[in-house]
């Protein structure tokens, strides 16, 4: 899916129209290089669990919704279109961790034109309400610069991260980002992207009715 990152010494990433608008801004980004590397490794996905041996009301009402509902909400997961079909054709799934394990394995075996589609249905991330004025126009500025460069919104699974760090990671991350190979960046938006999918999918099939998901019963 893609290639390896570009040996010898990194290429020093392009600056971004508007930071510096967010240098007197109440949290505003740091210049964290290593910014990934800070995201908690191992998150747990709490979402549509269930006493053990009872598969959650919510998966049970997914694995036995028509195939097209079924494959619609899914496209609001991820926006491949042959990765919704492959999903919806294996159901039924007995437990959340093996949707989830399915997604990622699909997610994996995704083509270039298939992850081409899935990205291009991706939007930059919502900043939380009450974001200063300065952050948007930076943020703005800062997702004009790598849609420019790599021809599809930023993505970045902000899961495990306090809303109020959201504008740092956000900004940080497009400026790391920004000095990466198209193949390089491909590779980190598709890993991000996996990352995405199983936080929307947790949310499609929990039985607390989250107001996020995608997913409407009929």
């Amino acid at each position: 899916m893609a290639g390896e990152p570009t040996a010898g010494t990194p290429k020093r990433p392009p600056a971004i129209p508007g930071t510096r608008l967010l240098e007197h801004v109440p949290g505003g980004p740091a210049d964290v290089r290593g910014a990934r590397d800070a995201r908690p490794r191992d998150l747990r996905l709490r979402e549509g669990r269930a006493p053990e041996g009872r598969i959650p009301a919510g998966l049970a009402r997914f694995n036995t919704a028509p195939r097209d509902a079924a494959e619609t909400a899914l496209l609001a997961c991820c926006g491949s279109r042959r990765w919704g079909r492959r999903l919806a054709a294996h159901r039924p799934y007995p437990t959340l961790d093996a949707l989830l394990a399915a997604a990622d394995e699909a997610g994996y075996d995704l083509s270039a034109a298939d992850l081409a589609e899935a990205l291009a249905d991706e939007a930059p991330p919502v900043l939380p309400p009450g974001t200063p004025a300065a952050a948007h126009t930076a943020l703005d500025a800062a997702h004009a610069a790598y849609r420019s460069r790599f021809g599809h919104a930023f993505v970045i699974c902000l899961d495990g991260y306090r809303r109020e760090e959201h504008v740092d990671q956000v900004l940080s991350g497009i400026r790391c980002r920004l000095g990466h190979e198209p193949d390089e960046e491909r590779a980190v938006s598709a890993d991000e992207l996996r990352r995405l999918v199983r936080a929307r999918l947790s949310r499609l099939v929990t039985d607390s009715g989250h107001p996020d998901s995608p997913f409407v019963l009929v």
